[in-house]
This record gives C-alpha cells, structure tokens and sequence, in this order.
C-alpha cells in the first residue's frame, strides 16, 4: 500500500502522523511511504531522518494526497485540504465529525473512507487511539490552568499549590475519565485542593481508592455542579461521549455565579465542548473572557508538546495502521471489530450512528460495506 503522510496545517499544529520509527515498520513490509517536506519538522523529526527510514519526500500537500492509498494525519481536514482527498482513499485520522457538520457533509461528497482514531473501541469500551492524546491534554490542562489564573493573564492571581500559611487553589474535574484523571493527578501532584466529578459511581469509588488524599470524589449532576462552581478557581471540563457532541454540564448563566478571574479549561470543545461558552480556540489566541470568567478552550492543546505527543500517538496509532496497509480496509475492519468501529464514512455513506444523529443524515449499517 501507499502511505502519505501531509503535514499539518491547522493553527499551531506541530505534530505528525508517523514518526521515522513508524515509517521504518511500514517499509520493512513492503509498503511506500511518501512524507511531505518539513512534515516532521515541528516534532523534531527532519527529512533525512524519515530518508534514512527509507520513506520518500514529496515536495507539496498536493503530491502528497494525490499519490496516496491511504493518508495518515493528526487533525482532522480543513477545508483547503477537502477537494484534495479522492474517492476510495483512506483517511486514518482524528475527525470528530459529530462537532463540525462542513467537515462531515465535505466528507461525504469526496466518497472518501474515513476511519476516526476517536472511535476505535476496545471490547472493554476504551479508546486506544484517543487515550494518548486524553492523557497529554488533561495534563496540560492543569499547566495552562495554572498560567492563565496569573493576574498578568486576568486569572485570580492564585497560586495552584499555595504555600505554607496559604490555602492552595480549588480545581474542579468533571468527568472521572483519562482527561479528567491525569488532569486530577497532575493537579494534586502540584497541591491544590482538587475536586473530581462524574456520574459513574464505581468510577468515583476507584477514583476515591488511588488518588491521594487531597483528591476528593463527587457525584455529577446539575446541583452539585451548580454549587462547586462558586467556590472553584480552575475547573476542567473532561467529558466525552465517544463519537458524539458532549453534554452541556455549565450552561451561560451559570457564569455569574462563578470567582471573578476563575478559569474554565474545556478539554472537550472538539467534540462540541461542555462548556456552553466555550468555543474553539488556539494556541495564537487561547483565551477568551466572558462575565470576567477566563475561558481556555485550544481544540488541539496536544499540538503544544509536538514531540511528546507524537511519539505517544505513533506507538498508539502503528499497530493499527500495519493491519490496515497490510490487508486493506475492508479485511482488516472484516477481522478487528476495533477498526470497524472506527469506520465513520465510506464512499458517502456515514456509518456511524452518533454521527448520522449529530446531522440527522441517512444513517448505513458498516457490515454492507465489509461483505
């Protein structure tokens, strides 16, 4: 099979879909691997690293596509890169269509096969290609957090951990998940008074047994959310829905009730956001302030760390990318239910119901495309 790999294009996005070690597995099993120049680059990875792994270097994003059987990218298309994805090609990426209806609809008019690293589901319900990014972001989200309660950044002018004499700073998590227990981790690891929320009370329980002691669990629902908020100088909003828009557990006029320069951090808005003010942002322009509530909302917050998160997303996204180069999409989704629940849109059909609901488009069972 042929690989390419463009390079990213979104605002401030410096990571890449494969690394030199990655296109070393490819090659070695007799698959082309064609990289766009520089693709690497923000990741720290040059063109002479991918050289040495025997991939070959395409000067533009249009060779790239245009020779592609299979693309493997980051995020997911814009709309300069819509017209150049063809019909039958497969495009392995992060998409998270049910946030975003242009990208869905441009998806189906190019016929296109898109397999969503977001939805790729083990049988115990996990997301192998979701949970490394979930990880650096819910970290990250504490270290922005923590910047952007800064006065100088129109924060609280409060200091996470404190210091002896001081309360530390009060962070409300909701959601028990991969983001939202890295972000509690990271948050306790620094000292702050940490509260974690999520509906699931076997969670809450497991959550109460492994986090340190100043890691406090709690039930979700609108009450209790509509109480923390008034006390909490950073709250993260970490909850996902797999495939579908997230629910909205802080709604507009909850935001008079919350500190004067607290700070909202929604690690969900690409998938639609819990936050009802939140909308996308980036790393050029991270913040905005609503009611002198600080709103931290970067879609690609892993985009900041390049190099770490490539490498994290490459050991999840390889073995999946082999078996589909390896046998094609259609055997390789035949034989890994996990890949077929990836499967979003094929040949301009969606076949994914979440998705098809989002939009109310005209929903297609996957197996009629797999037999």
């Amino acid at each position: 099979m042929i690989i390419g790999v463009p390079k990213e294009i979104k605002n401030n996005e410096n990571r890449v879909a494969l690394t030199p070690a990655g296109a070393i597995e490819l090659v070695k099993r007799g698959h082309q691997v064609y990289v766009q120049s520089t693709a690497g680059e923000g990741s720290g990875f040059i063109d002479s690293d991918y050289e040495t792994a025997g991939a070959k270097m395409l000067p533009t994003i249009e060779d790239t596509y245009a020779i592609a059987d299979m693309i493997m990218k980051v995020k997911e298309p814009i709309e300069s890169e819509y017209k150049l994805i063809k019909k039958d090609q497969l495009v392995f990426t992060y998409f998270h269509f049910a946030s975003y209806e242009p990208l869905t609809k441009a998806m189906i008019e190019s016929k296109s096969i898109c397999l969503a690293y977001e939805t790729v589901e083990k049988p115990d319900r996990s997301l192998p290609l979701l949970i490394p990014m979930s990880e650096v972001a819910g970290r990250m989200s504490i270290q922005e957090g923590a910047k952007y309660l800064e006065k100088p950044l129109k924060g609280r002018g409060i200091l996470l951990g404190g210091v002896p004499g001081v309360r530390p700073a009060k962070v409300l998590i909701l959601g028990g998940g991969v983001v939202g227990t890295n972000a509690a981790k990271m948050a306790a690891g620094l000292g702050a008074d940490v509260t974690i929320m999520d509906t699931n009370l076997a969670r809450l329980r497991y959550l109460d047994d492994v986090m340190p002691a100043n890691v406090n669990t709690f039930m979700s629902n609108e009450y209790n959310i509509r109480e923390l908020i008034t006390t909490h100088d950073l709250i993260v909003g970490a909850v996902l829905i797999p495939g579908a828009k997230a629910p909205k557990l802080i709604t507009r006029d909850m935001l008079k009730d919350m500190l004067p320069g607290a700070v909202l951090v929604d690690v969900a808005v690409d998938q639609g956001g819990c936050i009802e003010t939140c909308k996308p942002t980036t790393h050029e322009d991270p913040t905005f302030i609503i009611d002198d509530v600080v709103h931290y909302c970067v879609a690609n917050m892993p985009g900041a760390v390049p190099y770490t998160s490539t490498l994290a997303l490459t050991n999840a996204t390889l073995p999946y990318a082999i078996q589909l180069a390896n046998k094609g999409w259609v055997k390789a989704c035949k034989e890994n239910n996990e890949l077929k629940l990836g499967l979003n849109i094929i040949n301009g059909e969606v076949v994914y119901k979440a998705v098809a609901e989002a939009f109310n488009l005209p929903f297609k069972e996957v197996e009629s495309f797999l037999n």
